[in-house]
């Protein structure tokens, strides 16, 4: 042909400089070949990558999925692709998940940490090669970092008020892991709406699930019904702790929500396919993803003060057949 490799690449590249007959000629014999250009090693060249490293603990959930969904979304208007890594709730794996990333050249990383994350030591690596780090809806209490999350606080308040305003008043709290924050907050909220209505946190009617799924919330729930006062409401931090005990509930054949009402946090596709259908709190993922997205790009152009970032996106409580006992929603 008898063209430089710089020639070629110009042509592919439709440079001006380059005549449209020798274009034609370069492209005729890529497509002869089947030649398909690596954008990602043209990036690299450029010192732009285009990718982002999403970290998540789980992806079997509906609202890692939807964080994920808006992520992508916003990650597509700016041009930029996603690799997606779960931890599976294993400090050990997220670790890899860093490396992983660092590896591919990412030119920013949002995370989620896992249940078994501790300290944020492998994290620092991030911060020292000078790539974006974002924490979204998990973070480790007592750091001050980039992140975007919603206010746990104000949906543990929100699930607990609306219980005490049915008419309930002896109210269990299955929670989290408390070295993360959205557990702590949510706990504080339940504690803080019990306060104002006068009522004392009885520490025996809070139950620690770690991890929260269906075994842990059932197990809880078996401990909360022999209690000489059992609860006669259930605000859980997870809806599929409160599944197990909505489980434990029905085989016992204690009436929901007549005799025991339930809410429960994430809104997860099952909570409107149970009998009755389950209260719960809604996080809205996927703008919470598209904030999380906007938060690593002004970081990535520096256009944010000094300091760490945080941004708080409001919850919304979707009240259910579960915990309504007066028949009408007072909150």
């Amino acid at each position: 042909m008898g063209l430089s490799v710089s020639g070629v690449s110009r042509a592919l590249n439709n440079d001006p400089r380059i005549s449209a007959a020798t274009k034609k000629r370069v492209l005729e014999a890529a497509a002869a070949i089947n030649y398909q250009p690596n954008n990602m090693a043209t990036g690299l060249r450029r010192g732009k990558s285009k990718l982002v490293g999403v970290i998540v603990p789980f992806v079997d959930g509906r609202f890692f999925a939807v964080v994920i969904k808006g992520i992508e979304r916003a990650a597509r208007a700016a041009g930029f692709n996603v690799i997606i890594c779960q931890s599976d709730e294993d400090v050990v794996h997220e670790r890899q998940n860093i490396e992983t990333l660092l590896q591919s050249q990412v030119e920013g990383i949002l995370v989620s940490v896992s249940l078994t994350t501790r300290d944020a030591a492998h994290f620092a690596k991030v911060q020292q090669r000078g790539v974006p780090l974002v924490f979204f809806d998990r973070l480790l209490r007592g750091h001050e970092v980039n992140a975007v999350v919603i206010d746990d606080y104000a949906a543990g308040f929100a699930s607990t008020t609306h219980l005490l305003q049915q008419g309930y008043r002896r109210i269990a709290h299955l929670a989290g892991a408390q070295h993360l924050n959205l557990y702590q907050q949510r706990l504080l909220g339940y504690k803080a709406a019990l306060q104002a209505y006068g009522l004392p946190a009885d520490d025996c009617l809070i139950a620690y699930c770690e991890p929260m799924t269906l075994a842990t919330g059932r197990q809880a729930m078996e401990m909360l019904v022999q209690l000489p006062n059992p609860p006669d409401a259930v605000f859980s931090a997870s809806d599929w702790a409160l599944a197990g005990a909505l489980q434990v509930l029905e085989e016992r054949g204690v009436h929901v929500p007549l005799e025991v009402g339930l809410a429960g946090f994430s809104n997860e596709t099952f909570t409107t396919l149970t009998t009755p259908k389950l209260t719960s709190v809604e996080q809205h993922g996927e703008q919470l993803g598209e904030q999380a997205f906007q938060l690593f790009l002004r970081l990535r152009q520096h256009k944010t003060p000094a300091g760490p970032q945080q941004l708080v996106i409001e919850p919304s409580l979707q009240v259910r057949d579960s915990s309504q006992r007066l028949g009408k929603d007072t909150s």
